[in-house]
């Protein structure tokens, strides 16, 4: 059983060791010791190895000796891989298949060796076994001046070629072999099926990867072929090759020096237990099990996961301390095992849990830590980050949704999953989740950086808010804003948090995207933090803008609802509080208020101009041009330019900073999470700065308030 769940372990599918049968180039010195050191200090470390050697098993069981004897004390799992030779010719050989047997059957070498006598070669009026001794002796029939055994086995093995359709025939014939034998072809042109390019061999070409389970293959163009990324779709690999396939690489080791060492360091990660089975589930799930590359794919920024559980104080917790990984989805357990009292725990680190949560009854209540309220003390849970940071939080909730606290995770519960499938109506929760997925299937500049739903509801429907509440009833008295100040005075120190957490979380992100840079790339990722930070500075520009054409647009809004009912209404009642006044109508239209100046033309000439400043901080979108060819020359002045040129550069260099597609989407999305965060904390801090001028503010209206009070008595 595996604690923290599937995680990520680097495996090594095709490696040789020493007494290769073919180009053995490790030494006559003592070659194993050196070899089994090599893999014992290699970083990072290997826990998984495929030895591989042409058509036998001997250095795989020579390996398993070594590891019985306390060798390579990491490495979890040996299998073998035996590399054979088809008859098919590619650019610069024959095309290279690999059989990957598992190790748990206890007889697997002898069953493999089974498989192997089926497989013959036709030679010198004879048949010939792919068998030790069956190559030897061809090894001596077709060079009679080889008397050597070893030396007749490695000529013999360079002879003898596989047929392709009998090795299909052997393996689909054995239930055995379908059961514990995986196919992996190279995928490479030398002596892979990039190599069968000819029309003729088209054909040839796709039925070998169609019998194959697995590519052997470090490129990312073939990676993303084989996921339905490139070229095809999912539903052509499927019909033509039988479904998508991992891409794995190994370091295909002939000498001490590139032991476990890959070009590029492109090493083979599998994400599940050390064990044969996770292979498998790779050819199941390629992408999501199967990577190559120098580390293995991050499913979560680390500062943005938890990797630890503590529960203190608590007698009742059989496990206390639980580990948890960066791609967990799903807690799996026995009925009363305490899969919802984990996630209770988890949410209440976070501050997930609302207040109606808390005090829902524990007679009707799912949740664990309303049901066991009573039984609860004074235990306590600590989550761990991935980024090193700490909090602790009571599992009574006497110290949850406190003015400084936020939630740093979102916990649909089990009971909130009730609610919203059961016949009561819309329920609160439900209207919530509805505003949380409309507020999320905008971008961040539709949103106009609004935070949240609700500021965005307001921004989009503030104009006639405003002309409702106009007519309705529209200006509050001192006693009013004397209460907002209040409000606002008492916002500082939950502002103040937000901020500080806002800068933390800006932090980790820009940590989180540093590690993606990739050796080579380090003067365009300085040339795009550059643009990164000019972009956010127009950004923010162009929103303050925004703000104040939607105030001028208000403002028109407002002039003419005071002349189309504010003003007569106020005539109207000055009418009725002087009726005596013996004035006729038109002496009466003199007291009608109207604006000084021409406000309609100083309205409409402020809201062109902030079209205007906005259009011109934007700029015009650039057609796409070569990749390779700068859109902004470095000696440019970026402060002076709009910000279409900028996000296309940007945009450009960001294609060049890897060739891995999961890296550049990563390093994508965390520069525009980067640049909202930053719009979000600039509306932050001026809501901080407001309050902390707020109660300056009420001792000026206390006293204005004051002053009025004495007018009145």
């Amino acid at each position: 059983m595996i604690s923290r769940g599937s995680e990520w372990h680097r495996w090594e599918p095709h490696i040789h060791a020493p007494g290769t049968i073919l180009n053995n180039q490790f030494g006559a010195a003592d070659p194993w010791g050196s070899y089994l050191t090599s893999l014992e200090g290699l970083t990072p470390k290997i826990e998984a190895i495929a030895v591989t050697d042409y058509y036998v098993t001997d250095t795989y069981e020579q390996f398993l000796a070594h590891k019985a004897a306390g060798r390579l004390p990491d490495v979890k799992l040996v299998f073998p891989n035996i590399e054979l030779r088809l008859d098919v010719a590619a650019k610069s050989g024959f095309v290279n298949i690999h059989l990957l047997v598992s190790p748990e059957d206890p007889d697997h070498v002898g069953e493999v060796k089974r498989i192997l006598k089926r497989l013959q070669f036709g030679a010198h009026n004879d048949r010939f076994d792919c068998t030790r001794e069956e190559l030897i002796k061809l090894g001596k029939r077709s060079d009679t001046t080889i008397t050597d055994d070893g030396a007749a086995l490695r000529h013999g093995a360079t002879q003898v070629k596989v047929n392709f359709d009998q090795l299909r025939k052997v393996i689909h014939e054995s239930e055995w072999a379908k059961k514990n034998i995986l196919i992996a072809v190279a995928g490479g042109a030398g002596d892979g099926t990039s190599g069968l390019r000819q029309a003729a061999d088209a054909t040839t070409r796709q039925e070998i990867e169609k019998f194959a389970h697995i590519i052997f293959s470090s490129s990312p163009a073939q990676r993303e072929f084989w996921l339905g990324q490139r070229g095809v779709a999912i539903e052509e690999l499927r019909l033509r090759y039988d479904g998508c396939k991992p891409c794995l690489h190994g370091s295909d080791s002939h000498d001490q020096k590139s032991v476990g060492q890959p070009v590029d360091n492109r090493f083979s990660w599998i994400k599940g237990e050390l064990e044969f089975d996770a292979l498998r589930q790779a050819c199941i799930d390629p992408e999501g099990r199967a990577y190559v590359g120098e580390q293995p794919p991050r499913s979560a920024m680390p500062s943005q996961v938890i990797s630890h559980v503590t529960i203190d104080d608590a007698e009742w917790a059989t496990t206390p301390d639980i580990p948890l990984n960066p791609g967990l989805v799903a807690i799996i357990g026995a009925r009363g095992s305490g899969k919802t009292a984990l996630a209770d725990v988890i949410a209440a680190g976070c501050d997930a849990i609302t207040t109606p949560g808390w005090d829902a009854d524990e007679n009707i209540s799912p949740s664990f830590l309303a049901r066991a309220r009573r039984l609860i003390g004074e235990a306590t849970t600590t989550l761990t980050w991935g980024g090193g940071a700490t909090v602790t939080r009571a599992l009574d909730g006497n110290d949850a949704n406190g003015h400084t606290s936020f939630p740093r995770a979102r916990y649909l519960s089990q009971q909130f999953v009730e609610e919203l499938c059961s016949a009561k109506g819309v329920s609160d929760g439900l209207v919530d989740e509805i505003e949380r997925v409309i507020y999320e299937s905008h971008s961040p500049d539709d949103r106009e950086w609004a935070l949240d739903f609700a500021e965005l509801r307001d921004q989009q429907t503030s104009r006639f808010q405003q002309a409702r509440e106009r007519e309705a009833q529209a200006i509050a008295d001192i006693s009013d804003r004397i209460a907002t100040e209040f409000e606002k005075e008492s916002l500082v120190a939950s502002l103040t948090k937000q901020v500080g957490e806002k800068n933390k979380l800006i932090a980790d992100y820009t940590a989180d995207r540093a590690r993606l840079v990739v050796r080579g790339t380090e003067a365009q990722v300085a040339r795009h933090t550059q643009l990164s930070e000019a972009a956010q500075k127009l950004r923010s520009t162009i929103q303050n803008f925004g703000n104040q054409r939607r105030t001028f647009v208000a403002l028109q809004d407002e002039v003419r609802s005071m002349r189309a009912t504010g003003s007569p209404e106020m005539l109207r009642q000055a009418q009725a509080r002087h009726n005596n006044s013996g004035l006729n109508a038109t002496q009466w239209d003199e007291f009608l208020l109207i604006y000084k100046g021409d406000v309609d033309k100083s309205l409409t000439a402020y809201v062109n101009w902030a079209d205007g400043e906005i259009r011109k901080l934007q700029g015009v979108p650039l057609p796409p041009g070569d990749p390779n060819v700068a859109l902004i020359a470095d000696t440019a002045d970026i402060s002076t330019l709009p910000l279409a040129p900028i996000v296309a550069e940007m945009t450009r260099l960001e294609a060049l900073f890897s060739a891995d597609k999961l890296v550049r989407d990563q390093y994508t999305a965390l520069t525009n999470r980067i640049a909202q965060e930053n719009s979000a904390l600039q509306t932050l801090q001026t809501r901080l700065t407001d309050a902390e001028g707020a109660a300056a503010r009420r001792k000026d209206l206390q006293s204005e308030r004051d002053d009025t009070y004495g007018r009145v008595f």
